[in-house]
């Protein structure tokens, strides 16, 4: 069964917002030197399996921080992506006491502690980062979904 929903790490939110305004971009972003625009797609068939994306404020917060690290005139293009995004996802908000609380803080951070706080099985973490990963699947082992082994299932 396709999960409700899914929550995307920060690195993530940038690839797809960045992507969604243009994919030739890409390859300009420093944040994104990792990625080209064959893993947007892959990013996006992958969105595709669920109706709705979640985001915490924090992640929006750190995405929006790496997006405003691009030069105009395509800086502000990026941002209206971002908003564009928040104008469609859900916005799940986590208490900064409660995500410092987690056991996880110390060495993920309140960004990603506040993401363990929200996901589970029903609604899974995608991320390329392999400390929130493991952590999440603390949750459950369809909790999170590591992006970098689903690009490599697909030839």
């Amino acid at each position: 069964m396709p999960p409700d929903g899914y929550f995307i790490d920060a690195n993530l939110l940038v690839l797809l917002i960045v992507g969604g305004v243009d994919t030739a971009i890409i390859d300009k972003h420093r944040r994104l030197s990792d990625y080209s625009a064959d893993d947007y797609e892959l990013l996006l068939v992958l969105l595709l399996e669920a109706e709705r994306i979640f985001v915490t404020p924090n992640t929006l917060t750190e995405a929006s921080n790496l997006l405003a690290q691009h030069g105009e005139p395509e800086r502000s293009l990026l941002m209206a992506g971002l908003r564009y995004l928040i104008d469609e996802s859900e916005e799940i908000i986590v208490a900064s006491a409660q995500a410092a609380a987690n056991p996880e803080f110390p060495r993920l951070g309140l960004t990603d502690a506040a993401l363990l706080a929200a996901v589970s099985e029903e609604t899974p973490l995608i991320t390329v980062d392999s400390a929130l990963y493991s952590a999440a699947l603390a949750k459950g082992e369809n909790a999170a979904v590591n992006f970098r082994q689903f690009m490599e299932r697909i030839p």
